[in-house]
């Protein structure tokens, strides 16, 4: 039987996000009934919602890091049950059998993962509905398991920015005494500066901004670097081993390519869109490179969170109600939150 909830949608491109009722498929034999408790806004929902990148589905209900409590499940699972303290990210399904989706890498699916919302349904088709509501089920493999002591309220930005920045670290073998450069200090930026800390990194922070330095210190950043400043950045030239660049807009690569040590990486997580011109003479002369990255897999995720409960690793977030979306989307267009907003979704009671 379907399941009928509430939450806040976008009816049409651009247009403000509203309450709404919407019905919930029911439980399949490996399905999780969760209740949303928490639901962090990231900056892809604002881009989803303008419809910024051609892609988007209406009516839309956004909300990709998502922290619940277990409602019911299906016969078939096992390893939830009613009560536990759960989570779900950017993804709800992928085909199980592909070579990545056997390595653990379900964000690579070779026949596309299913996102969490904006998505297609492996099954019925339907337009998958996202985390601004009070309800949600999810096939059981793609549900993770929120560790003890990690806060319910800061842990939601977890699902989308900590594995956005936790993923490239590890791939690239982050550990005690490398030397990382992080490039922005907003909503991803602030992530990778206290993950990369808590593996043991040599943590910067490289900004254009002067009056950021006191905020990278005081996330855990060992030393800031002002790219205005021609006289320290020639002093920073092969000082990094990797680069995580999280800035969201377009922006000179070539200016951080000379910041890497021979064999460095630059890997981009922040933007998606057109590059521009990049020069080869520092990628040539220093076997450097530049990669992206995306999200990680349904392991690494746990992984993160795992992790994230052990360090205490934890989001700067500003708890909202739900009918304080729209200003949020206003004031994160601005860079006008400190780092992250989280919805409260108890605020969501009735329509």
């Amino acid at each position: 039987m379907m399941r009928k909830t509430i939450g806040y949608a976008a009816k049409s491109a651009g247009a403000l996000l509203e309450p709404c009722e919407l019905d919930r498929r029911a439980l399949r034999d490996n399905d999780v009934a969760l209740q949303v408790t928490y639901c962090g806004v990231c900056h892809s929902d604002l881009h989803q919602v303008r419809n910024d990148w051609g892609t988007a589905k209406f009516p839309m209900i956004p909300g990709h890091e998502i922290v619940g409590k277990v409602l019911d499940v299906g016969p078939r699972v096992s390893r939830f049950k009613r009560g536990d303290s759960v989570a779900v990210g950017c993804m709800v399904d992928s085909c199980k059998a592909c070579d990545q989706c056997h390595k653990g890498e379900e964000q690579f699916c070779r026949e596309g993962m299913v996102a969490t919302y904006n998505g297609r349904d492996r099954t019925s088709g339907e337009v998958t509905l996202g985390g601004y509501s009070k309800m949600k089920v999810v096939r059981d493999d793609f549900v993770l398991s929120v560790p003890p002591g990690l806060d319910l309220s800061r842990a939601a930005p977890l699902l989308c920015a900590g594995i956005t920045t936790y993923s490239p670290l590890r791939e690239w073998g982050v550990g005690v005494g490398s030397r990382v450069g992080v490039v922005g200090l907003g909503g991803l930026g602030h992530m990778g500066v206290k993950i990369a800390s808590a593996m043991g990194a040599h943590v910067t922070v490289v900004s254009t901004s002067p009056g950021k330095e006191e905020e990278a210190f005081g996330l855990g950043a060992d030393a800031f670097l002002l790219s205005t400043d021609a006289a320290a950045v020639e002093k920073a030239v092969g000082s990094f081993e990797l680069i995580l660049d999280t800035v969201p807009v377009q922006h000179d690569l070539n200016a951080y390519l000379p910041m890497l040590d021979v064999d460095g990486t630059i890997v981009l997580v922040g933007q998606l869109g057109p590059m521009g011109e990049l020069g080869s003479a520092p990628l040539v002369r220093g076997r450097k490179r530049v990669a992206g990255s995306f999200i990680g897999g349904v392991k690494q995720t746990q992984e993160l969170l795992d992790f994230c409960a052990r360090k205490n690793v934890l989001p700067e977030c500003e708890i909202i109600r739900m009918d304080q979306i729209n200003e949020a989307f206003v004031r994160m267009e601005k860079s006008d939150v400190r780092y992250r907003f989280v919805i409260d979704m108890s605020t969501l009671d009735s329509i």
